[in-house]
């Protein structure tokens, strides 16, 4: 089980000391959200902030393109220090060529679906990819309402995942608070991005050991 707080929901002025902050948490992980204004209708930073970022952190960054044109990012991404790149179903034609270009950078391959797509959309890619994240909330803006209705698609890319013997991790983000995750989890996600509900917190460190212990033992109960 991975809690990957998103690094958007912290002190954007102070980002080197944000990162300390999650690696002092106890997680492996952090999430980078990239926003082109176009895509969605919100900007947010670009792979300058992670290059500069790099050195002083050890994370695995899980980067999360919501870019209209993915293409001409994901290499200066991948130069930047990004360990996952992923990018989005909803792109359609370009997504082969996007998920190659991602695997030939020899960076771990992510595939995003939004709330209002069909989730067989990702059926097809599912065994070129490394992380399937099913979005919660329609992305763009941080503090949303988690979607109720998302959760039987964690259900079904679990399902498929099982019958085809595939290992890709399933990520969630969107509304991610320790009730949302232990539902997440109890469907299947192994992987959660949450942002104000772990940032909003008095204490980084515990919000996060405390997601982490209930989506493990939810996710224990729901295996036996």
């Amino acid at each position: 089980m991975v809690i990957a707080p998103s690094i958007l929901a912290g002190d954007f002025s102070k980002f080197a000391r944000e990162l300390k902050r999650v690696e002092k948490s106890g997680t492996d992980w952090v999430h980078l959200d990239v926003m082109d204004g176009h895509f969605v209708p919100n900007l947010t930073f670009g792979p300058q902030v992670v290059a500069n970022a790099r050195p002083h952190s050890d994370l695995f960054f899980d980067t999360h393109l919501m870019c209209s044109k993915p293409e001409i990012l994901l290499e200066p991404f991948a130069k930047a220090g990004s360990d996952l790149i992923t990018v989005h179903v909803e792109l359609e034609d370009q997504l082969a060529s996007l998920l190659w270009k991602i695997r030939s950078l020899e960076k771990q391959v992510g595939l995003a679906v939004n709330p209002p797509t069909a989730i067989e959309k990702v059926k097809p890619y599912l065994e070129k990819i490394d992380l399937l994240l099913v979005m919660t909330v329609n992305p763009g803006f941080g503090g949303q309402s988690f979607i109720e209705e998302c959760v039987p698609k964690i259900q079904q890319v679990y399902q498929w995942r099982e019958e085809l013997g595939l290992d890709f991790r399933i990520e969630v983000d969107g509304g991610v608070n320790q009730q949302t995750a232990a539902e997440c989890a109890r469907a299947g996600a192994d992987t959660f991005v949450a942002g104000s509900a772990l940032f909003g917190q008095r204490s980084l460190t515990r919000a996060v050991k405390k997601m982490h212990k209930t989506v493990t033992q939810v996710s224990e109960g729901y295996q036996k």
